[in-house]
């Protein structure tokens, strides 16, 4: 990948490359910002538009929206109380504190500096852990390429507990046409399905529009107090004696979590919060007021952006919501995930590691310059940015292919997240399903054609699928463990 970065510079410094970064990262921050969005929801309302770009500057504006978006989350957290986005959800625990006593710039100077080296750091280890676990993936065939899928899914499904909308998933990836025989299947006489469920309008169904259908049945609070802001003031060298040591401990907690997938950056900051209230010599303080807090907070779940698109990029096993979104991104794109995605996309792959890296550095300053206009951001209406957002999904969708059907889609899509929601059901399962559904296919046949029709012969000669086999086995029995030890 080292000899494809001077291409892979070529592709980044282009004028669609830099508006794709400068652009991403200060939209992605607005909307992180504003509560109710979110980092999956802001990606996928995005992700209609990137549809006339070109590969890289279009994977580099999700990117840029959702780094933006994780940090941007931390404004409304601190200024309002009200998180923008979950991933923030422990910032407000000690942020909202500090700006109430006055210290609001402080306190988002402290969120911004965090945020930075929590994501610089994962950029790094993505930019060298990643190589190295495509390098592994080069021995996967057919039957272990079946195995990896197989544990990515039940391992997505045992942490989120969501085997049912992972199940649904798959069952919609196998409608339309057979990928082997051309064969349609559960068309129902439809020639529209012939070609299946556009996953776009799936994609913005279940997580735009959905969200848009719960905040709508939800209660609406509105005109937040919003408390004294001037501008962010950050913090001295000084001030951050005797708190390093603590930052590197919440970094490498998001950059771990990160990797796991089906975990997400809300988990990275309550856990490395949790921790720094118990080893900080400053808990007492906690929930006060207390830097360490926010430091905790936002380290950890900036640094899990970039341990998330580690398995996505290595593995083609999204790490988290969003990183699943990414995942459907390369497949409208063009660019088949998997084991190979790495080798076959080295320019590819080069400029968005080169990218990431770029993003996490302007998180600083643009961070700054939005803040300043946030407050009048946060007064807007959530009713107003409910419809707005609404409007989007169905101008992004109906813009890609002009196909009302897609807007049928998308509406039962979101009615059906709607639906799920409401009974607790977790939604990344039912995309990552419907990605990973079609690979997860032809990989098993392929695999079968191979040993002859013998499903026996993928645990023999193929250790490598063995152990992953195992590991699947163990993930889908950790429900039943954790119900007997209850």
């Amino acid at each position: 990948m080292i000899a494809s970065i001077p291409e892979a510079l070529g592709l980044l410094f282009t004028f669609q490359g830099l508006l794709a970064l400068i652009a991403g990262t200060m939209l992605g921050i607005v909307l992180g910002a504003l509560p109710g969005i979110g980092s999956t929801v802001a990606v996928a309302m995005i992700l209609p538009f990137t549809l006339t770009m070109e590969q890289a500057p279009a994977i580099l504006l999700l990117i840029a929206v959702y780094a933006g978006s994780v940090y941007g989350g931390s404004i409304s957290a601190i200024l309002i109380n009200t998180p923008g986005t979950p991933q923030s959800a422990a910032t407000c625990l000690d942020g909202y504190p500090m700006a109430q006593r006055g210290e609001a710039g402080k306190a988002l100077g402290w969120a911004t500096v965090a945020s930075v080296a929590g994501g610089l750091t994962s950029a790094l280890l993505l930019i060298f852990a990643a190589p190295q676990l495509a390098a592994f993936a080069l021995n996967f065939g057919p039957i272990e390429t079946f195995a990896l899928i197989l544990l990515g899914l039940t391992c997505i499904v045992s942490v989120s507990e969501g085997l049912l909308a992972g199940a649904l998933g798959l069952f919609l990836s196998t409608v339309g046409g057979d990928p082997i025989t051309g064969e349609a299947r559960f068309t129902f006489g439809d020639f529209r399905l012939i070609a299946g469920f556009d996953l776009l309008a799936v994609v913005i169904g279940v997580f735009a529009l959905s969200e848009v259908l719960t905040r709508v049945a939800a209660k609406i609070e509105e005109d937040p107090p919003l408390v004294a802001f001037t501008g962010m003031v950050l913090p001295t060298l000084a001030e951050w004696r005797g708190r390093l040591g603590g930052l590197a401990k919440s970094v490498a907690i998001g950059c771990g979590i990160g990797v796991l997938p089906g975990t997400g950056a809300a988990t990275a900051a309550f856990i490395s919060y949790a921790e720094a209230r118990r080893s900080s010599p400053r808990r007492a303080n906690f929930g006060k007021g207390e830097p360490d807090g926010l430091i905790a907070s936002e380290s950890a779940n900036n640094a899990v952006t970039g341990g998330a698109l580690i398995p996505t990029m290595a593995l083609g096993i999204p790490g988290d919501a969003v990183t699943a979104v990414m995942l459907a991104t390369l497949t409208l794109h063009g660019v088949s995930p998997g084991v190979r995605l790495m080798t076959e996309n080295p320019v590819l792959i080069a400029a968005i590691f080169s990218g990431f890296l770029v993003i996490n550095l302007l998180l600083l300053p643009m961070g700054m310059m939005v803040s300043r206009i946030s407050a009048p951001l946060l007064r807007m209406r959530e009713s107003y940015m409910l419809g707005a957002i609404a409007m989007l999904c169905f101008i992004g969708v109906y813009f890609v292919r002009g196909n009302p059907f897609d807007l049928l889609v998308m509406v039962c899509a979101g009615a059906v997240g709607f639906l799920l929601r409401r009974q607790g059901y977790p939604m990344p399962p039912l995309v990552i399903g419907m990605v990973l559904g079609p690979t997860l296919e032809i990989s098993l046949r392929h695999g079968l054609i191979l040993t002859d029709g013998s499903f026996a012969a993928f645990f023999t000669g193929h250790p490598i699928a063995l152990v992953l086999m195992a590991l699947a086995a163990g993930a889908l029995s950790l429900p039943l463990i954790r119900a007997l030890r209850r």
